[in-house]
């Protein structure tokens, strides 16, 4: 070994190693399941029959979540500011998570419910408003 004089350079550190956020977890069981059921559910909707049908329920699904919720906080009326606000961070979630999935490229089917999802709501948040004119 060579002795190292006191002005010497000390040697470098060990480059860190970075883990990636897969690395990070523990796959778990659920973790699995869950991954499992959305393969499922897209080798399902392959037919596009069943592709639309899928879209089309929950389109009009949340086109109810959205009506009921403007018709049921506005006959309450003190819950009015709350549910605008849980409203727009909700929609305002879905857009973070698509720009999250735009990047993927994977997840299509995904990527559709969730913008149905979202168009859903809108349109039922608009709707009862326009009743209330």
């Amino acid at each position: 070994m060579a002795t190292r004089l006191p002005w010497s350079e000390p040697p470098l550190p060990r480059p860190v190693r970075r883990r990636t956020r897969e690395q990070r977890f523990q796959q778990t069981r659920f973790q699995l399941r869950i991954a499992q059921a959305a393969d499922a559910l897209e080798g399902w909707a392959i037919n596009p029959w069943r592709r639309i049908s899928l879209l089309l329920i929950v389109l009009l699904g949340s086109l109810v979540v959205g009506g009921s919720l403007g018709s049921i906080t506005g006959a309450l009326a003190y819950f009015d500011p709350i549910s605008a606000v849980v409203a727009v961070l909700a929609i305002e979630a879905a857009v973070r998570i698509r720009r999250r999935l735009l990047a993927s490229r994977r997840d299509r089917l995904l990527l559709q419910l969730l913008d149905m999802a979202r168009i859903g709501l809108l349109y039922g948040l608009l709707l009862d408003g326009f009743k209330l004119l």
